[in-house]
């Protein structure tokens, strides 16, 4: 019960993180910028309004790394499985522990002639 509701809470917060960056503009760029014709803080007129966005925005971010890190030892804590446990993945083949050596011709003496063999 409580798991999903913080996961509903996460879920929100994700959405909000998203749209409090979408709305900041870095210098009349972003999504700000379509409703002011290009001018940076025209959605938020007063001077205050991008320190206030930025101020949200944080706060969001600390949030969601909250409840991100909740959310985890919540998880951990209830014997939750992933997704990748459930998948079953194809063995690599088995090499043989000790293959046969291949034929290799002798070493050469010093002077360049084959060893001779005994």
């Amino acid at each position: 019960m409580i798991f999903s509701l913080l996961l509903s809470i996460h879920v929100v917060i994700s959405l909000l993180v998203i749209l409090a960056v979408l709305i900041q503009s870095g210098k009349g760029a972003g999504f700000a910028g379509v409703f002011g014709g290009g001018s940076g803080d025209a959605l938020f007129s007063a001077p205050s309004g991008s320190m206030f966005i930025r101020k949200v925005t944080t706060g969001l971010a600390v949030a969601f790394f909250v409840s991100s890190l909740l959310l985890t030892i919540m998880g951990a804590r209830r014997g939750g499985h992933t997704v990748t446990q459930h998948l079953s993945f194809p063995s690599a083949p088995v090499a043989e522990a000790n293959p046969a050596a291949p034929d290799l011709p002798a070493p050469a003496d010093s002077q360049g002639a084959p060893a001779a063999k005994n």
